[in-house]
């Protein structure tokens, strides 16, 4: 067995018996993002995000890649509908871009991107398929001085979203306001290897309160608009364990744990942030600075909340090198903290755990902490990358990935039934990254996430559906 690759439970002959365990009502969808898969950077007067700048930068994106192109979803909008259509997902998760409703992250809304938008939508709706649409998914227009470290980018984004809920308000069954605000925060401010490209460390936590801040503001705005869809945000979550029972590595686990989960679910869930007393209070000092009518702003009720899980993640006391979870940053270095594998699971192409147990934590850790206060849940986000090749006869065998997904699943389902160890949460779904193979950020096109296989070498973006694909098309049509 390859330490990239979990053997095969033989989930690819067991879809009919997944499907059967399903509790009715439970909704399967796939989830994409604007930036990762449009392409049309030019088109229709669209403006230039931070990533869009930041893939120009020598050195930033593996093998010099950019996403001009990407998966040229903006030109193959109808096919790939026509792809949700035949798996037969009962949501689309997708995200409106920013820069290309405004280009520059103010004023009134681009007509040719509203257009693009208005056909998506139509083609989901005519197809049957639940458009859940994120309003923020990382493409900064880069027009926005400062961005997310600029208290005023907050306000630009809650005028955004209130045109975009009178626009398209009567079409949108859910709607995400931000997404990932954490990896965000630390990939592209405090680490620097996610736009915008800042290596701040601690002292990116005010680019983590504008984007709550903003989320918040997105949530009045949208009320105000009278949407008629659900209203929730997704917040990355991973379990935290200590490296060793060692009290220096406990408490930088705490800290990873506050940083990571905490720091983004408690103001939205309760209305606070995490206490930042103890050993590590100084780095967190910008906390005791947040205006009261900020946490008011951000504590919004929420029809839903959204949890994106990927990975556990250990941590231990002190700098141990320049590796984070998503990439190489020798910012890390100067971090009082440092992460460690977990050798006792395999990993995905990506080096993450493949550890679907810890799903069951996360779900059981939501409901502890948050209880009366935590809001029916969405996994807005789960899934796997692997080295997937297509055969000579075009067929790509993804078992790594049926394996991952039926787990993964089936964990979910499995922690909140009654008995199960998160017994409560009222789970409404679960969504897969990706449909579509796309731009992973960093690491350019060299992760494959998506059930469809596309050809990045081929001009016109050839999709071949994968095994996966075939695979999940089973489960549902036997629910």
């Amino acid at each position: 067995m390859s330490s990239n690759t979990p053997a095969s439970r033989a989930w690819q002959h067991r879809a009919g018996e997944l499907g059967d365990r399903l509790p009715t009502g439970f909704r399967i969808g796939t989830a994409t993002s604007a930036f990762q898969i449009e392409g049309g950077a030019r088109d229709g007067g669209r403006g230039e995000s931070t990533w869009d700048a930041f893939t120009r930068q020598k050195g930033r994106i593996l093998d010099g890649q950019n996403a001009s192109v990407s998966t040229d979803h903006v030109g193959k909008l109808s096919e790939d509908v026509t792809l949700l259509r035949e798996l037969g997902a009962d949501i689309y998760r997708f995200s409106f871009a920013w820069p290309r409703l405004q280009p520059d992250g103010r004023g009134s809304l681009n007509r040719a991107g509203v257009a693009f938008y208005d056909r998506l939508l139509d083609e989901l709706l005519g197809n049957g398929i639940s458009p859940m649409a994120t309003l923020h998914h990382w493409d900064t227009p880069v027009a926005l001085r400062g961005q997310w470290l600029n208290r005023d980018t907050a306000q630009r984004f809650g005028d955004y979203a209130n045109q975009m809920g009178e626009v398209f308000g009567d079409r949108i069954d859910a709607w995400v306001t931000v997404n990932e605000p954490a990896t965000v925060t630390f990939n592209g401010y405090a680490l620097g290897i996610h736009a915008p490209g800042e290596t701040l460390l601690f002292d990116a936590l005010p680019a983590a309160h504008h984007q709550l801040l903003g989320h918040g503001l997105a949530v009045q705005a949208l009320r105000a608009a009278d949407v008629r869809g659900q209203i929730g945000l997704a917040n990355v979550h991973s379990p935290v364990q200590p490296a060793t029972d060692r009290e220096a590595d406990r408490d930088a686990a705490a800290l990873y744990d506050l940083l990571h989960n905490r720091l983004f679910a408690d103001p939205v869930l309760l209305g606070r942030y995490p206490d930042p007393a103890g050993v590590f209070e100084n780095e967190l000092r910008f906390l005791h600075e947040i205006e009261p009518d900020d946490l008011r702003t951000i504590h919004q009720s929420l029809d839903f909340y959204g949890l994106n899980y990927y990975q556990p993640t250990r941590v231990a006391a002190g700098a141990g090198g320049p590796v984070s979870p998503d990439g190489s940053s020798p910012a890390m270095n100067r971090l009082p903290f440092h992460f460690e594998p977990f050798r006792e699971h395999p990993v995905t192409g990506f080096g993450w755990p493949n550890a679907p147990e810890y799903l069951l934590v996360v779900l059981t850790e939501l409901r502890d902490r948050y209880a009366e206060a935590l809001p029916p849940v969405y996994i807005t986000e789960g899934g796997a990358s692997f080295p997937d090749r297509a055969d000579r006869d075009g067929t790509v065998t993804d078992l790594a990935r049926i394996d991952y997904l039926a787990e993964h699943l089936l964990a979910a389902v499995e922690a909140v039934a009654p008995g199960g160890p998160a017994e409560g949460v009222d789970l409404r779904g679960y969504i897969i990254w990706s449909l579509l193979d796309n731009f992973e950020w960093a690491a350019g096109y060299t992760q494959r996430f998506g059930l469809v296989y596309v050809d990045f070498t081929d001009p016109s973006r050839p999709r071949t559906p994968k095994q996966s694909f075939s695979w999940l098309q089973h489960v549902l049509s036997s629910r």
